[in-house]
């Protein structure tokens, strides 16, 4: 069911048809309308919000010309018999509306903070502006073209544009298949997501892309060998999008390879002979850190690309079609162990040793991409010329199984001829 807002006025004026323009009362203004077509949640602790904050509550009667207003929109708009309110039609998000707070998320928090504070807001007058019956790609196109005073980083405007739609709908799934839930900060200040890099959209991107053999493939005559230093995409075209499509079953690798790490590194840093101290480099062990699976917390902190060159090494043992030569399952643990037993684990000592922090240094240098990819296709190698030899000591026994057998029915064959 729709629901309803009223808002006191002065007065309005009908800019077109579907746009009304109104002089506010800032004292009664509803708080509690939604954000939904907004692209970011408002932060108190804003530059922002402070400045709205404080040109409200020191002079409210010339908040009017210092504010450039609040941009709505409503399913619905009616003046009442006085035009001294306007009653706003709101449609939920399951009726498919986008209504509500377009731009304003800041104002309307200073709004309910001055009241909170019960600063005398009787004199303080607001422009709002209504848009009347858009549709959710016209809110969120408004939105985004809004002047802001501070800036909207990319992932927002990405997920404004309705982007992020088909990794919501993957994980969606994957929370309904597998009883899981993830904590995923798709845009600016989001309420309810963690402040954890390790829990950012684009995180969940980095690690699909270490696993993308075709686009990043040191045989391959192309200069991008490694993911080394990715730098994520403004606008996901439709390209971009199927080729991330086909790489979203392997997510649940990623994020497992990605825990498995943290998990490996906690039993490291937990270990009697090393209470109270670290020898790896770049791993705070005053900090802690949460990882997309809302399972998983973790008693240290640690860069986000810590696990990328880890995850894109993985991408050895796939086929062009991100199909995994090995059965997962019965190489990853074993292979994961070996990485940081012979390299991974050195390799943060020895810049622990140098006195050096890995941090995104650990995401541009090429040296320890290549070594660990090399890593992989030597382990890929040896594990199937294992294969290959058994498959060969095999096939002695089964000949010589064979022919006992034939021997067993000619011996029965000729039993029976004899008779």
């Amino acid at each position: 069911m729709p629901k309803t807002w009223n808002i006191k006025i002065d007065n309005y004026f009908q800019a077109n048809l579907n746009c009304i323009i109104a002089t506010a009362h800032v004292d009664s203004f509803p708080i509690d309308l939604p954000l939904e077509p907004n692209i970011r949640e408002p932060n108190r602790k804003s530059a922002t919000y402070r400045q709205i904050f404080d040109s409200l509550t020191t002079e409210p009667v010339k908040f009017f010309s210092r504010h450039s207003g609040i941009v709505l929109s409503a399913n619905k708009v009616k003046p009442n018999r006085n035009k001294t309110e306007l009653e706003l039609e709101i449609l939920e998000v399951n009726e498919g509306g986008s209504d509500g707070i377009i731009n304003g998320g800041h104002t309307v928090l200073a709004f309910e903070q001055a009241k909170n504070y019960k600063y005398d807001l009787t004199q303080a007058r607001v422009k709002v502006t209504i848009h009347i019956g858009l549709t959710e790609e016209s809110a969120k196109d408004i939105a985004l073209a809004s002047n802001t005073t501070t800036p909207v980083d990319s992932r927002s405007k990405v997920n404004a544009r309705g982007d992020y739609k088909f990794i919501k709908q993957y994980l969606v799934q994957l929370e309904r298949a597998e009883d899981r839930k993830f904590r995923i900060a798709y845009y600016q200040n989001q309420s309810g997501a963690p402040r954890n890099a390790q829990c950012n959209v684009t995180h969940l991107l980095k690690l699909l892309y270490c696993l993308d053999r075709n686009k990043y493939n040191p045989d391959g005559n192309k200069r991008t060998k490694h993911p080394a230093g990715m730098s994520l995409p403004s606008n996901i075209t439709d390209a971009e999008r199927e080729r991330l499509t086909a790489l979203l079953p392997l997510l649940t690798h990623a994020l497992w390879i990605e825990q498995r790490l943290y998990e490996i590194i906690q039993e490291h840093i937990s270990s009697p002979r090393r209470k109270g101290s670290n020898d790896l480099a770049s791993i705070d062990i005053r900090k802690t850190t949460l990882l997309p699976d809302s399972k998983y917390s973790f008693g240290f902190g640690a860069p986000t690309d810590l696990v990328l060159p880890i995850i894109a090494s993985y991408r050895v043992f796939l086929d062009k079609d991100y199909k995994w030569i090995l059965p997962f399952d019965e190489f990853a643990e074993d292979f994961l162990q070996h990485l940081w037993a012979n390299y991974f684990r050195k390799y943060l000592v020895s810049e622990k040793t140098a006195g050096n922090t890995v941090g995104t240094k650990i995401s541009r240098n090429q040296e320890i991409w290549e070594s660990l990819y090399i890593s992989a296709q030597s382990y890929l190698n040896s594990s199937l010329v294992k294969m290959v030899n058994s498959s060969k000591s095999e096939e002695p026994k089964v000949t010589q199984g064979a022919n006992n057998l034939g021997k067993g029915k000619r011996g029965q064959l000729n039993a029976t001829t004899g008779n």
